[in-house]
């Protein structure tokens, strides 16, 4: 069993205990994630590296595109990854193997079982639908590799985390669990969220967080996501619509950028320990690259307060409608392609200054077929 150095089970002696920097190596070498702390749960990894360390980058970007693959359900190929990257396949298995301490393969394996780990754990999704989520092409694969990873079969593991944890998660949305290291300052976290939230996309309530999804973002589908940070345990726990469920591990690591989950806070707050405000600051993203790039260009040279009317404007003109269980998240942010084709004059009625009205065509003509 490998846990997270965290854990608050008995620790054993030194030298019953082996260590490893990531999950996928403990995983090679037939451990099992530990169901108390939840290794599946844990923020990314914050280790240290440049464009000067050559071999640390290429397999740090590598990491990034295997996590980006864990749950596409498209066929693993080492090759197209190595070519997306530059190099040879063997260039990269070499100097993956030599960071990571496990193959490319055996990596992505690690993310997707963790992901159907954590699937079943919080959500009451079928195990079947568990697995396509997960990023397995069928149930026979998943069971089996879940056997020999875990040497128990995904039923047990739900049936055992049912005993264990939280009550069972309902069937209008997929639940998870992500954790965050301490300090986080969510205050100002959402006060942020909510000074610059267009209505109708997004909302603060309190401690939570809720927004919608356009189609092509995350998922083929559109929908909409929850955020409610669970500030004892130091924790969110996400809620999304079941029309995402094909892509829990992209919505996952969407939530994560959007709020900064993978921090490191030791090494923000020492840099700006001599500035006033509480430890913790993040730095907030979006779960959609084109929207933040629209909200860029309509916030230049004016208050926050008039770009978020802007915003609102675009929305409500050129956005699609989407039921949601809020009232007030009703619709969905526009889409390329329906901006490219809007007129200068469309735009500019809005009350924004042709110019921008220009720039926002040009920039939405450009970014046809966006995902992140």
């Amino acid at each position: 069993m490998y846990c997270r150095p965290i854990c608050r089970v008995r620790t054993p002696q030194r030298r019953n205990c082996r260590f490893f920097e990531t999950p996928a190596q403990a995983e090679a070498a037939a451990f099992r994630p530990c169901l108390k702390c939840r290794p599946e749960i844990a923020p990314g990894a914050v280790l240290p590296w440049s464009v000067m360390d050559a071999s640390r980058t290429l397999a740090r970007q590598a990491a990034l595109e295997l996590n980006a693959q864990a749950a596409s359900g498209e066929a693993a190929s080492l090759a197209t990854l190595a070519q997306r990257l530059g190099v040879s396949d063997r260039h990269l298995r070499r100097i993956f193997l030599a960071e990571q301490g496990v193959t490319p393969m055996q990596y992505l394996q690690t993310r997707r079982l963790l992901l159907a780990k954590q699937l079943l754990t919080d959500s009451a999704l079928p195990v079947a639908q568990v697995a396509l989520a997960s990023g397995f092409r069928s149930l026979r694969r998943f069971n089996a590799a879940f056997a020999e990873h875990y040497r128990m079969s995904p039923s047990r593991l739900r049936g055992d985390s049912d005993r264990e944890a939280a009550p069972a998660a309902s069937l209008d949305a997929v639940t998870i669990t992500l954790a965050y290291r301490e300090p986080l300052d969510h205050d100002a976290l959402l006060r942020f969220i909510a000074q610059r939230a267009i209505p109708g996309i997004e909302q603060v309530e309190g401690p939570v967080v809720r927004r919608t999804v356009r189609a092509g973002v995350l998922a083929a589908s559109p929908g909409w996501l929850e955020a409610r940070f669970d500030v004892d345990r130091h924790r969110v726990q996400l809620r999304f619509a079941p029309s995402l469920a094909p892509a829990s591990a992209r919505v996952a690591a969407a939530v994560r950028r959007w709020l900064d989950l993978d921090a490191a806070p030791a090494h923000i707050d020492a840099a700006l320990a001599d500035l006033p405000g509480a430890p913790g600051l993040r730095l907030p993203g979006s779960v959609d690259a084109f929207e933040l790039a629209v909200r860029a260009v309509l916030g230049q040279q004016v208050t926050v307060a008039a770009a978020r009317t802007l915003a609102r404007r675009v929305v409500e003109a050129f956005g699609e409608p989407l039921a949601t269980p809020w009232a007030a998240l009703d619709r969905q942010f526009p889409a390329p392609e329906r901006l490219a084709c809007a007129e200068v004059s469309d735009i500019a009625s809005l009350g924004i200054v042709r110019q921008r009205a220009q720039a926002l065509i040009a920039l939405a003509d450009a970014g046809r077929g966006w995902r992140r």
